[in-house]
């Protein structure tokens, strides 16, 4: 009984990895908004019907995709931050920084299913605040590791921003302090503008390709000493 159990999970377990890889090339050829679980069943040769036991909507294959992708980001950025650790704040920043930029240039449709445009109809749903959580917890850490250590340069915080500063620490940076918290917002928006410039290709004849890791490296490095880390420079 356990050994047919075990070929049916087995089976259960290849049969999800198809269908999501099928969901991946649609992903790639049409993108999100126009994924299709009809389309996805006749490209591996099922009917509709036997795909809804694995996924019963459209939003729940994407729901998986996402989380996916999340997790998949995730990895990359903990493994380059846990290779640099005992590094200075900002080198271990970089290494963070410069791995997220990696995995999304190795992963374009999987980047845009998770820090593009919102998918039309589409709602998140709680499954994938924890893996949506797992690149910025990295940054967050290494702010966190800094502060308690050698200290960080506290970046300037208007009046009128505090409360705000002050509610976001509470809700997802305990322990900083709220002038490093906003700047850390602000700082992660540019971060991930940065990298989507480049994945959407809006630095085609403006960023020599040769160039683009030294300038990535320049303003990854420049977002952290605006968040305060200190250290020096990395080498370039």
């Amino acid at each position: 009984m356990n050994t047919v159990r075990g070929a049916r999970e087995r089976a259960r377990i290849e049969v999800t990895a198809a269908i999501k890889d099928e969901a991946r090339r649609q992903l790639a050829a049409e993108g999100a908004a126009k994924l299709s679980l009809r389309a996805v069943a006749r490209q591996l040769g099922m009917v509709s019907s036997a795909l809804y036991r694995y996924f019963p909507s459209r939003d729940e294959l994407l729901t998986a995709l996402i989380v996916d992708a999340y997790d998949s980001a995730g990895a990359a950025v903990e493994t380059a931050s846990a290779d640099a650790a005992g590094a200075p704040p900002r080198t271990r920043w970089l290494a963070a920084a410069t791995a997220l930029r990696a995995w999304a240039l190795a992963h374009p449709h999987e980047y845009a299913l998770i820090y593009g445009s919102p998918v039309p109809g589409y709602r998140a749903p709680q499954d994938t605040v924890g893996p949506a959580a797992r690149v910025a917890d990295v940054f967050i850490a290494v702010i966190r590791e800094a502060h308690t250590g050698p200290g960080l340069a506290l970046p300037p915080l208007p009046a009128g921003l505090r409360a705000e500063a002050e509610r976001m620490t509470e809700d997802f940076a305990r322990g900083l302090p709220p002038a490093v918290t906003a700047a850390l917002v602000g700082v992660w928006a540019q971060l991930v503008g940065l990298i989507s410039f480049e994945v959407f290709g809006h630095f085609q004849n403006v960023v020599t390709e040769s160039e683009r890791d030294r300038f990535f490296a320049h303003h990854a490095d420049r977002l952290a000493r605006e968040v305060g880390l200190p250290g020096p420079a990395p080498a370039a």
